[in-house]
């Protein structure tokens, strides 16, 4: 591995007083993210710093498994589920243990039910808050905001996700690449999955075409990551122009995690904060709305809280008052909203009756508005 970013992380252990977290980015299964974090941690160890395994994958790869050897790893805890045994990290056993390093795996992994955390990376969460510094393992398809266009590029769907400041606040990204072809003849050649699952993997997920979208996705992933560090060490100047994010929601609006993952990225390549705005009209109170829309709106909600943004709810009317003085107040510079992509009948037109996005749009005071057509994606 390169010895200049072992020592680069190792200047981090010593100076940190909250737990640090370095990322192994790839972009699918198999380039090699657990055997890298798995060398770390013998490097680690032998410059004297006191590291454990705390869960590490090895897909049965003898390599991998090999250097599990020598290194000392924190037993997992067994747990049933539906009759069968699995077996999670044992997160309060490492905080017991209190190492200066733990290596933990499969970042995005969600645990069984009824552990202490229903996401691995809560784990991590509460690990780096008890001091303890973690090396970890991610591909790029689990990240939040990129649910949208993973599905587009690959039509796979995406269970298992991440929220994006969990990455963006990650001290050190790594990236570990292959390249497509050579990705596909380790797993032909039974160094991913099982013989029973090559097959299959190759003629779908691991397509040639799906494998080279994700690999650029990861590198520019990564450069977005460097621009972002560097851009936050530099003194912020702060300037009289707006220049925040923010998303207007709706509790019917349609593809509102749509919305809000454009927001994020929009956000993200910015290095701007950037809101979440509900407002609520008297028409959308409580015991006014049905049950399905309060939760598909709790749901909405919660999403851009897990995405990084500030949620503000607000009551009035005059949804676009209320929208352009948050903006004035907050220093929005971009607003985002959706569209429900159709037009408005002619007579409603006719009469000057224009839909929110147009109104806010004839309204704004110098703000890029920038509206989706959510309805049809």
């Amino acid at each position: 591995m390169n010895g200049e970013r072992a020592d680069s992380f190792l200047r981090m252990i010593k100076q940190a007083q909250r737990g640090r977290l370095k990322i192994y980015l790839g972009y699918a299964a198999g380039v090699g993210k657990t055997y890298k974090m798995l060398q770390e941690a013998h490097k680690l160890k032998d410059e004297g710093i006191d590291v454990v395994v705390g869960y590490a994958e090895t897909h049965g790869r003898k390599e991998t498994e090999a250097l599990l050897v020598g290194l000392e790893t924190v037993p997992q805890i067994s747990m049933s589920y539906r009759g069968i045994d699995i077996h999670e990290m044992d997160t309060a056993g490492v905080i017991a243990r209190r190492p200066e390093v733990v290596i933990v795996d499969e970042l995005a992994h969600t645990n069984v039910p009824g552990s202490r955390h229903s996401k691995r990376w809560q784990d991590v969460e509460e690990l780096r808050s008890a001091g303890i510094h973690v090396i970890s393992a991610l591909n790029v398809q689990h990240i939040e905001s990129l649910y949208d266009t993973i599905e587009k590029l690959t039509n796979v769907k995406v269970k298992e996700r991440i929220p994006d400041r969990v990455v963006a606040e990650a001290d050190h990204i790594v990236n570990v690449d292959v390249t497509a072809e050579d990705l596909r003849q380790r797993l032909s050649e039974g160094k991913v999955y099982i013989a029973e699952k090559i097959e299959a993997a190759l003629e779908n997920f691991f397509r040639i075409n799906n494998l080279e979208h994700l690999r650029e996705l990861t590198l520019r992933e990564l450069a977005a990551h460097i621009d972002f560090r560097q851009r936050a060490a530099e003194k912020d100047e702060m300037t009289a122009n707006p220049d925040q994010v923010m998303v207007c929601l709706s509790s019917k609006g349609p593809n509102s995690g749509m919305l809000l993952r454009y927001a994020s990225r929009l956000a993200g390549k910015l290095n701007r904060n950037w809101y979440a705005l509900y407002v609520e009209t008297s028409q959308e109170k409580p015991e006014k709305i049905d049950a399905y829309t309060q939760r598909l709106l709790g749901e909405t909600l919660e999403l851009a809280q897990e995405l990084g943004a500030t949620v503000y709810t607000y009551r009035s009317d005059d949804i676009v008052s209320t929208i352009l003085k948050f903006a004035e107040e907050h220093r929005v510079g971009h607003i985002v909203i959706g569209s429900p992509g159709r037009k408005l009948p002619y007579w409603k037109r006719v009469l000057g009756d224009v839909g929110l996005a147009e109104k806010l749009i004839n309204a704004s005071k110098g703000e890029n508005i920038v509206v989706l057509n959510t309805r049809n994606l």
